[in-house]
């Protein structure tokens, strides 16, 4: 079976992961931190994308951005691909591969979703047990989201923004909603959709999707096609015309 093309929608959210090859390390020290967020700005700039959240771990990546156009989310990943793996490469005296294949995505309903996969990205590394709060992980948005530690590069989204009418209130609240760990169901959802690469959001949005690319949204029914109704007489039913031809040829005949 062909594999689907990536999904990805200009001016709509993104959820992207990035996973070391075999489970490997692609960060092993602060030095690599900071290279790989250093070309990460770099290279969301030139190709428009906005960076809203990100937490990076020892063997992973999770951001959530906005492309300004299709090829730019792609892109923005690959020039960060030729940029860190050769350097990390070298670094640490290894060759080969750092990913695991292509980077998966998902498109998420913003209204619906920012806040409870921002929560969830910035969760991750309390999750995977490297700090007890979120706030104490150098590595990822949520200090920036706090008020503790602004990053410039990165771009607050409008369902940020409307948290409140003041910095104060923003950060207040975003910390009110991460003050319990993510709801379960929610992060089921997350992780199924960007493992999969369907779009995550209610029938009305994906409806809008459609409207917007050719790419399938959802998995397609499975199952036969439902047969055609037979007529009232119990017999299949017949094309329009086709038992008048019939009719006129017997009395033809």
């Amino acid at each position: 079976m062909a594999r689907l093309p990536r999904l990805v929608v200009p001016h709509h959210l993104h959820h992207v992961v990035a996973r070391g090859n075999n489970d490997q390390a692609v960060f092993l020290d602060e030095t690599d931190y900071r290279q790989f967020l250093d070309w990460l700005r770099e290279a969301a700039q030139q190709h428009r994308v906005a960076i809203h959240a990100y937490a990076l771990l020892p063997g992973r990546i999770h951001l959530l951005a906005t492309p300004a156009d299709e090829p730019g989310l792609g892109r923005m990943m690959q020039a960060v691909g030729r940029h860190y793996v050769p350097w990390f490469n070298a670094r640490h005296g290894r060759s080969g591969s750092l990913w695991e294949g292509r980077f998966r995505a998902t498109v998420m309903d913003a209204r619906e979703y920012f806040c409870p996969c921002a929560h969830w990205v910035e969760y991750q590394p309390v999750l995977a047990g490297w700090v007890a709060d979120m706030a104490d992980y150098p590595w990822s948005s949520h200090a920036h989201h706090l008020g503790l530690r602004k990053q410039a590069w990165l771009t607050d989204h409008p369902v940020y923004w409307s948290l409140g009418n003041t910095p104060f209130d923003r950060e207040a609240a975003f910390k009110q909603l991460c003050e319990s760990p993510p709801d379960p169901r929610t992060s089921e959802a997350i992780e199924a959709a960007t493992r999969k690469a369907w779009a995550l959001g209610g029938e009305a949005f994906k409806a809008s999707l459609a409207k917007l690319t050719d790419r399938r949204l959802q998995p397609a029914r499975r199952g036969r096609p439902p047969r055609r109704p037979a007529d009232p007489a119990g017999s299949p039913a017949q094309p329009p015309g086709e038992g008048t031809a019939r009719a006129a040829d017997g009395a033809g005949k």
